[in-house]
């Protein structure tokens, strides 16, 4: 075989996996979603120290899709305060959690967003989202633990509790990136202004 001939099979190979791939797309995995901080802050209320953060929830085509056929998402806000130490581990000044659920009706053809017993329903998906993917004024430690003028740390990241998918879904997300949105952990430092706002 000559050298013109083999370029030639090469080019005609090429060509036949580029016609596969655009002719088999649909076939392909959807984009899996992911959780992006884009905002995150302490603020000093008069009895408490307040969380403020808001972030780009994207699902993804799985998890849309599966929320609209009636399986419900639940999606967790975890955040820790911390006093630094040259000498050991960061001292753990507060930590916790807050959860979310969101669920569809088919019947009422809305989405429902659930914090412990308080409800809102929405129209959109997009709407319910940014319920979830935004913290006003979280009360999230008392404001006495804290010097002013002294620096300390925070962290905050909110993922999608995979535990609490139906059973079949969580093997499945085991493997399968599709079921995974989780923000990377936020870190950053504060102090308190000297005196009282």
């Amino acid at each position: 075989m000559g050298c013109d001939e083999a370029r030639r099979s090469f080019h005609r190979r090429i060509g036949a996996c580029l016609l596969f791939l655009l002719l088999n797309a649909s076939l392909m995995p959807a984009i899996a979603g992911g959780i992006e901080t884009l905002r995150a802050e302490i603020q000093p209320g008069e009895e408490q120290l307040l969380l403020a953060a808001e972030f780009r929830i994207e699902l993804g085509a799985r998890l849309e899709e599966a929320v609209t056929r009636g399986v419900p998402l639940n999606f967790t806000l975890e955040y820790e305060l911390t006093r630094p130490r040259w000498y050991w581990t960061p001292e753990v000044l507060a930590s916790g959690t807050l959860s979310y659920r969101l669920s569809f009706s088919a019947l009422t053809r809305q989405y429902r967003v659930s914090i412990g017993s308080l409800h809102r329903s929405f129209t959109t998906l997009a709407e319910a989202l940014q319920v979830i993917a935004r913290v006003a004024a979280l009360p999230v430690a008392e404001r006495i633990a804290f010097k002013p003028g002294e620096t300390y740390a925070a962290a905050v990241r909110l993922t999608l509790d995979r535990s609490q998918l139906p059973k079949p879904f969580q093997v499945d997300a085991l493997a399968n990136r599709d079921w995974h949105a989780e923000s990377k952990v936020h870190r950053w430092q504060f102090a308190l202004p000297e005196g009282r706002p």
